[in-house]
């Protein structure tokens, strides 16, 4: 796997585990103000969603590293 193949492999995982992780601990304000969307979270945590989504798409681009480099699964037919 070249660089720039592993880079798009991981950047692909973050997002996809960050767009996964934004809902949980989301609750919405008690009080909301005028011009605000009542689904607004009061508390986004989105910098403690960012790190642990960081941690989770390491250990899956690991695996997958992994099973490319390994050859566990292999896709030619020689």
């Amino acid at each position: 796997m070249s660089f720039v193949s592993g880079l798009v492999v991981y950047i692909l995982l973050w997002w996809w585990v960050f767009l996964m992780t934004l809902p949980f601990g989301v609750k919405a304000p008690d009080a909301i103000e005028t011009g605000h969307a009542t689904s607004a979270p009061a508390k986004p945590m989105l910098w403690r969603k960012a790190g642990v989504t960081t941690v989770i798409a390491a250990v899956l681009f690991a695996l997958v590293y992994w099973v490319i480099v390994s050859e566990f699964i292999r896709l030619d037919t020689a």
